[in-house]
């Protein structure tokens, strides 16, 4: 390295492992590194590292930097470390080897040559330089830099690049954990739970009481399906089944909490004064929900009630559950029970039909229901069609 690439070594090395480290999200860290390394006369075009990850749904995340674009976050799907894109890619030899990855961009040869590669050429790139980034726990990330200048890095960018990964891993590796934290709570807990969790509310007994939508989905003739069905095909029914409600209520700003069985429980927050509208969203759901495919093959049931819950942790000393409770709850589950026998798909409570449109909701009468003294009026939700 010249004077110049080494006092751009120790600059941009106190800058990650200070201010970078302590509060920079790590987009942020990623954009300031990349820009430090061009004003240091590295003609970067493009930037990539990635942070594998413990959680059953992504096998990796990580942030892509752009010359022109900025740094944006990306996430992996876990099946895709299992495919051709993975396997000889820089990627596989810098996890597997520890080692660093250099190849030039300007005679490629098709066969030869990671398709990695073809992509960054045709991007404009010239050279490739991928490096291992080690964490404090051992684990290998990586990096990776492309840039566009004819004949490719210098020996002395190379050594300037590769000096940094300690820094780099010192700056991300507190980032990363944070973000792995809330992406797996998301998984668990969903997006709002795991959100308050994050934020501190993660006490046995720390709750709220807030006004929601609360919707139950539960399969019709589950036991049936069990006896006729192998596990692993009764497993592949109900994967497609939760996916699907899953998937509608997320679409909608809902949490789905609790699975049970084969029943799901979501809720959409009321904000302010905003039940119709948190009906609306769980009445969407619902209807995107039932569009799916699974809905055919695996008929569930739904049942929609408004109303206060008690929100938060709840459980023993050693092992809680963030979900809600409260009468709310206990009613939109007698109402599941009757949807199925009234053989109707969508059924809601008074409460719901009086905030939805008359065209939503058809009056079934009244019915009692499990545990409640009074018969109580019941009406067949007749979901809207799903905002795209």
């Amino acid at each position: 390295m010249d004077k110049n690439q080494t006092a751009a070594l120790a600059d941009i090395t106190n800058w990650l492992i200070g201010p970078a480290r302590r509060s920079l999200a790590p987009e942020r860290i990623v954009a300031g590194l990349c820009e430090r390394l061009v004003e240091a006369g590295i003609p970067l075009l493009r930037a990539r590292i990635g942070q594998r990850v413990a959680n059953p749904m992504i096998g990796a995340w990580g942030v892509i930097w752009t010359r022109d674009g900025g740094a944006e976050l990306y996430s992996v799907p876990r099946g895709i470390l299992t495919t051709p894109a993975y396997y000889g890619s820089p990627f596989e030899h810098v996890l597997k080897t520890r080692t660093s990855f250099r190849h030039s961009l300007e005679h490629l040869v098709p066969g030869r040559d990671h398709t990695v590669l073809f992509e960054q050429a045709e991007l404009g790139g010239t050279d490739y330089l991928a490096l291992p980034i080690e964490f404090g726990d051992g684990s290998v990330q990586s990096g990776a830099f492309t840039m566009d200048r004819p004949g490719g890095f210098t020996d002395g960018e190379v050594i300037l690049i590769e000096g940094l990964a300690p820094a780099i891993a010192a700056a991300l590796e507190p980032a990363a954990m944070r973000h792995s934290t809330t992406s797996l709570l998301e998984v668990y807990l969903g997006a709002g739970p795991a959100s308050r969790v994050a934020q501190g509310a993660f006490y046995r007994g720390q709750t709220t009481e807030i006004e929601a939508a609360v919707l139950v989905t539960d399969m019709r003739n589950f036991t049936g399906l069990s006896e006729r069905l192998q596990p692993t095909d009764l497993l592949d029914r109900l994967g497609a089944y939760f996916e699907a409600v899953v998937d509608a209520v997320r679409s909608e700003g809902g949490d789905t909490l609790k699975f049970v069985g084969d029943g799901v429980l979501s809720v959409f927050p009321a904000e302010g004064n905003g039940r119709q509208e948190a009906c609306m969203r769980a009445a969407r759901s619902i209807a995107r929900a039932f569009a799916q495919p699974a809905a055919m093959d695996t008929p569930f049931v739904a049942a929609l009630h408004v109303g206060p819950v008690v929100y938060g942790n709840i459980g023993s000393l050693d092992r809680l559950d963030f979900t809600v409770v409260g009468p709310t709850v206990n009613y939109v589950s007698r109402l599941e029970t009757t949807a199925k026998q009234l053989d109707r798909r969508a059924i809601c409570s008074a409460d719901v039909a009086a905030l939805l449109p008359a065209s939503m909701a058809n009056d079934l009468g009244e019915h009692v229901l499990k545990g409640i003294a009074e018969p109580q009026q019941v009406f067949e939700l007749n979901a809207p069609a799903a905002r795209s």
